[in-house]
């Protein structure tokens, strides 16, 4: 039976509750939504994968390598309100209580956080590697050994999605998503890719020629507007397939040792999800963890 680790996207999966749930605050005045939203989906994925190992990754500069290399990255993203980010810290402290380590980088993504940890642990034998993510530039991990989950319906439930899903989605597969995104570029991160190719486009060159370089190779081959795009472009396909593609060898200091998993630990939440008030949360973890053994009476003899 093989071993299996969630690797979480904390931010991803912050911002999808916020959005997800109207706002609401504990007995004590605090907004806690996004708090409330966060564990829920997380106590969905334990439920389902019951992982023997767990880590979860922020994002914890404004600034990256990406836009030291492009001003433009990420500039026309709306400013989340503040109302979430004031939700942060107290995901963290139950994080803390919790035992599950955190793992970040300045300069970095949590993203490529995520992608150094899955790398460092395709090196093990019988593991399975979870992402937790609703970020589909996780997909370009997705192989035999790593699968990315994404929440649906509110958090309420995931799908799994193996490289046959991703080829499904997508009509490519994982190892073509870098680029796929570096044709089609990636609106929500301003990534230009090739102006005028969109995901059909896309599809079928990639399905044709495999890669970028593949496609470039045969340049002559591609007629028509197609060709005028695609020439007048390549440095624009091949920038943003840098900006696209994760990184895999950010400076952590991970180990499978500090990412082990006991869901006997969550019994330490308990005080602090009654105080917010989460008292689904509290009888969902009343389900989950191993019931104790009650003491056998002792009867004196006297």
């Amino acid at each position: 039976m093989p071993k299996k680790i969630i690797l979480v996207d904390a931010n991803s999966l912050i911002h999808r509750a916020f959005h997800a749930l109207p706002p609401f605050k504990s007995p004590q005045g605090e907004l806690v939504n996004a708090v409330y939203g966060f564990y829920s989906i997380l106590l969905n994925i334990i439920t389902r994968l019951k992982p023997d190992y767990a880590a979860v990754s922020f994002d914890v500069s404004k600034k990256t390598f990406r836009h030291d290399a492009f001003d433009g990255y990420k500039a026309k993203r709306v400013k989340a309100p503040d109302e979430l980010y004031e939700q942060f810290a107290r995901i963290k402290e139950i994080l803390g209580i919790l035992n599950f380590p955190i793992f970040e980088k300045e300069g970095f993504e949590a993203d490529d956080v995520l992608a150094t940890m899955s790398t460092l642990l395709k090196k093990e034998d019988d593991m399975e590697i979870y992402i937790i993510t609703s970020d589909k530039d996780a997909f370009q991990l997705v192989d035999e050994k790593t699968f990315v989950v994404s929440p649906k319906n509110g958090g309420n439930d995931n799908i799994i999605y193996t490289s046959e899903e991703v080829e499904k989605k997508l009509g490519i597969k994982p190892n073509q998503v870098i680029d796929y995104k570096s044709l089609t570029g990636d609106p929500s991160d301003n990534i230009a890719g090739v102006p005028g190719i969109g995901d059909k486009s896309a599809q079928t060159l990639l399905q044709e020629y495999g890669s970028l370089d593949g496609i470039y190779e045969n340049i002559d081959k591609i007629k028509g507007a197609l060709n005028k795009k695609l020439s007048e472009n390549k440095e624009n396909a091949y920038f943003s397939q840098g900006l696209v593609k994760l990184v895999h060898d950010v400076p952590i200091d991970f180990s499978l040792e500090k990412a082990k998993f006991h869901i006997n630990d969550f019994e330490k939440a308990i005080p602090i999800f009654n105080q917010l008030a989460f008292k689904s949360l509290v009888s969902r973890l009343a389900n989950i963890l191993p019931k104790k053994q009650e003491e056998p009476l002792q009867t004196s003899l006297f």
